[in-house]
């Protein structure tokens, strides 16, 4: 007979959902104590660029395009406006000091000349004339007093005469008045004809020194319309190379134009655009380097221009010695402009992320893994192969220095 075994309640199918249970269990305990919640991204590695931090020295520096242009430049303006009747010199051609470039003609120039000769040959023929007019009258009165003089002697012969001849009533009360009276008559006219002629002298003197005033003014003006005349004919200010010059023969030319350009080609500077981000950083007597030909060539910054435009400002830089040779207008090159000094410091290599990130922080790679979190870290100055690391890194970390913007705000990068 057959005895009925009571069940067991640990049997197989219980175990095993109780292990499956159990393992369950500690999978949801480990998620929520232990595992990694950070957003991740899955990228191909070969894609990236992983880069080494590094200590070393910083060489606070930036590299500018330089642009070579002439020492001095000297603009060729119109002085006088008129049409071109030559044109000798084409633009590209060297020029020395006082070549003719151009001739001009004007014909209102030529008659505000001739008007201003008119007006001075004018003036000197009345001065001439007044001159002569003087000497004239100083004769009438030497003439006119030698007149008065004799007739004063004949008059005061006669009063004398008279005189005597009254005190013996040999002449009549009324001669001897009469006479008197001519000769008093006589002696005023004298000192009135004095005085009129000293009067007539100092106008006909007042008006010689007006004369030759004038005179001395308008022969200026005559001097500054020949002067002006002569502008008619364009000379080379400077031995050069005349770069440019934008007039042709039956061309108007207005007074004060601009018609061309000399290179002073006894040396040379380059001029370069900095960004605005530096501008409080550059100043004259700041040092540079050109390269050229395999050679190196020290430069110095000489003029610092304040204007910004689209972000960037402009700096004339010159050689300290001599420029180099076959160095041409218009070259352009690399020039490293030198901000401080040398410094011991963690360098990380530049790279595409500071545009995503503003050097706020990195994916730096973990160990040896497949896996870069993001880390905050603090950069200071710039060049143009490295940063200054300030916080945050330590040398021998490993960063990715490409750029973020497909990784959008992911705290981890998975590397496949």
């Amino acid at each position: 007979m057959d005895k009925v075994l009571p069940k067991k309640f640990w049997n197989k199918q219980r175990i095993i959902l109780s292990v499956l249970g159990a393992i369950f269990f500690s999978f949801v305990i480990w998620q929520f104590a232990f595992a990694d919640k950070r957003s991740k991204l899955n990228v191909d590695a070969e894609k990236l660029t992983v880069s080494e931090v590094i200590e070393g020295n910083f060489d606070e520096y930036i590299i500018v395009q330089g642009v070579v242009q002439p020492l001095k430049t000297i603009q060729l303006d119109a002085i006088v406006g008129g049409y071109v009747t030559q044109k000798l010199v084409d633009g590209g051609s060297m020029v020395k000091d006082g070549d003719i470039i151009l001739r001009l003609e004007n014909q209102q120039l030529k008659l505000n000349f001739l008007q201003s000769e008119t007006e001075a040959s004018r003036l000197v023929n009345d001065l001439q004339n007044t001159r002569q007019r003087l000497k004239v009258e100083k004769f009438n009165l030497q003439k006119t007093l030698s007149d008065l003089d004799f007739q004063m002697a004949q008059a005061k012969d006669v009063w004398d005469r008279n005189e005597k001849l009254k005190s013996s009533n040999m002449v009549s009360d009324l001669d001897y008045q009469k006479s008197k009276r001519d000769y008093d008559r006589l002696v005023k006219q004298r000192q009135i004809e004095i005085e009129s002629q000293k009067y007539q002298q100092e106008n006909a003197e007042l008006q010689i020194k007006q004369l030759e005033g004038t005179l001395v003014r308008t022969q200026k003006n005559v001097d500054l319309w020949r002067q002006t005349l002569e502008n008619l004919v364009v000379k080379a200010p400077v031995t050069g190379l005349l770069s440019s010059i934008n007039v042709e023969i039956g061309s108007n030319i207005s007074q004060g134009q601009n018609i061309g350009q000399i290179d002073d080609m006894n040396g040379f500077k380059l001029r370069a655009d900095i960004d605005e981000h530096y501008i409080s950083r550059i100043f004259t007597g700041l040092k540079a380097s050109f390269e050229f030909n395999s050679g190196k060539y020290e430069m110095e910054i000489i003029k610092v221009y304040p204007e910004v435009n689209n972000g960037r400002f402009a700096v004339d830089m010159t050689f300290v010695k001599n420029a180099p040779d076959g160095i041409r207008r218009g070259q352009s090159s690399p020039v490293k402009i030198e901000l401080g000094q040398s410094q011991k410091a963690i360098l990380l290599p530049v790279g595409g992320f500071f545009s995503d990130t503003g050097g706020n922080w990195v994916y730096v790679v973990e160990g040896g893994s497949k896996r870069a979190s993001k880390r905050k870290i603090s950069l200071g100055r710039k060049n143009p192969n490295y940063y200054e690391v300030l916080d945050g890194l330590t040398v021998g970390d490993k960063v990715i220095t490409s750029s973020y913007s497909n990784h959008g705000d992911k705290e981890v990068l998975e590397l496949k």
